[in-house]
């Protein structure tokens, strides 16, 4: 019985013991505004080129420079070309939480030096062109589009899962999809003519899409004076602000380059649920590809939007796509129509390959119907693709505003040879920047 006795006394010990509470362990103190004060000075190498020091050294930190760059560290380096007002944030962390402050940092003047870059010249034209450039995506091109392994298999950077050939997503709100850097401001433009193409498991997330080519077309807006950034580093990045986006969207805007020149982009991008990576390939707008393994998309006379919906290459900044007919009316009641947008050069325009050179032997004219803003001078330049030195080129007036017309030009008077010119090229609003909105249709030879 005493043993008895001992036990049960002994076992009553060991659970008092066992079930004594353990020390919690303790958080340290949040960190105060204080620890997040910071200082700021410009570099003696250029007062564009601001200096920022943490007055707290001992926490973690990190930065939105407020130039579209984020930085961690407590003695960072933020670099800023262009005159304004930028909003700096430092957030320190520690055991017991974080603490943020802000301060308004001021630049007098900008600097274009800073922007004198081989990234930034190919991407916008430079400080000492243009300073802006359109880019569109390649669509004449085998492999402009597609998806590889995340993380990258053994073909490298390239979509070895499915590559688009050409033009094989005509029709989805794709290709009439235009991006803008400006190196002023580093504003972006992304222009996508009412729709955008979106994957099949994001079309939630934009009301009124529907389905289209295995994903999904989307109504959407125009994104203007957004903001780009780009990141330099072991994996060079641009990264669009807010809404804006390039090519099909998969949940990101943030961009690898790949690989970059003045005529060509190559960009890898994510996937919103990870395991893949997506490829596209942008090429300035007017610029004739050169194939980059695929064929030129060629078409046959008559165009008329209906039967196929050509891919146009435009120039000059100009736009052209087809859409459904603003104006069935008159001449004109096709349901399917040509839309081009009158670029700032006074020679903007389209054009159009065809598969089967022009044969004047029989047939002398080119025909086409166009509704124009205003009256005026319409060129029509037939051309050699593999001479562009070789050309014909005729004017004719369109003598009616806001109307469908007829317009008619006769090569074989003008001594325009058989069997040479395979191009269509299309100046409407001749000699005139900006000269306005211009509809298209039914290009026949006759």
């Amino acid at each position: 019985m005493k043993k008895l006795n001992f036990l049960i006394v002994l076992f009553a010990v060991v659970s008092v013991v066992s079930c004594k509470k353990k020390d919690e362990p303790t958080l340290g103190d949040p960190p105060t505004a204080a620890d997040a004060e910071f200082t700021y000075q410009p570099s003696t190498a250029n007062p564009n080129i601001i200096e920022f020091t943490a007055l707290n050294s001992t926490v973690q930190a990190t930065w939105d420079l407020g130039n579209g760059l984020n930085a961690s560290g407590t003695n960072v380096t933020g670099i800023y070309p262009n005159a304004g007002t930028y909003n700096v944030k430092l957030t320190v962390f520690t055991s017991g939480g974080s603490a943020s402050t802000t301060q308004e940092v001021i630049i007098a003047n900008s600097d274009p030096t800073l922007l004198d870059s081989p990234i930034y010249n190919a991407l916008t034209g430079g400080a000492a062109g243009p300073g802006y450039k359109t880019w569109v995506i390649d669509s004449v091109v085998a492999a402009h589009f597609g998806v590889g392994p995340d993380p990258i298999g053994s073909a490298g950077y390239y979509p070895e899962w499915w590559a688009a050939n050409p033009l094989d997503k005509a029709g989805v709100g794709l290709y009439d999809d235009r991006y803008t850097f400006h190196l002023n401001n580093f504003q972006f433009d992304m222009v996508n003519n009412g729709h955008v193409y979106v994957h099949n498991g994001l079309a939630g997330d934009f009301p009124g899409s529907y389905q289209n080519l295995n994903d999904y077309t989307a109504p959407y807006t125009d994104q203007l004076n957004k903001t780009w950034v780009v990141s330099e580093g072991i994996d060079t990045t641009i990264t669009i602000s807010q809404d804006a986006f390039i090519g099909m969207y998969t949940g990101v805007n943030t961009y690898k380059i790949i690989n970059y020149s003045d005529t060509s982009l190559w960009l890898q991008y994510k996937h919103f649920d990870g395991g893949l990576h997506w490829y596209i390939r942008l090429i300035p707008e007017g610029f004739v590809s050169s194939g980059g393994g695929g064929p030129v998309a060629t078409y046959e006379l008559p165009i008329d939007c209906e039967t196929v919906e050509p891919t146009f290459v435009v120039f000059g900044n100009s736009t052209a796509t087809v859409i459904d007919n603003p104006d069935p009316s008159g001449i004109n009641t096709s349901p399917r129509v040509i839309e081009t947008v009158h670029g700032n050069e006074t020679w903007a325009g389209f054009l159009v390959d065809l598969t089967t050179p022009l044969d004047f032997s029989t047939l002398g004219t080119i025909a086409l119907k166009v509704w124009a803003p205003s009256a005026g001078v319409f060129r029509i330049k037939i051309e050699n693709s593999s001479n562009t030195n070789d050309f014909v080129v005729l004017d004719v007036n369109v003598t009616t505003a806001n109307a469908w017309e007829e317009i008619v030009v006769d090569f074989a008077t003008a001594g325009a040879l058989s069997n040479v010119y395979d191009r269509i090229v299309l100046f409407p609003g001749w000699d005139i920047s900006n000269a306005g909105t211009f509809y298209v249709d039914d290009i026949v030879q006759q």
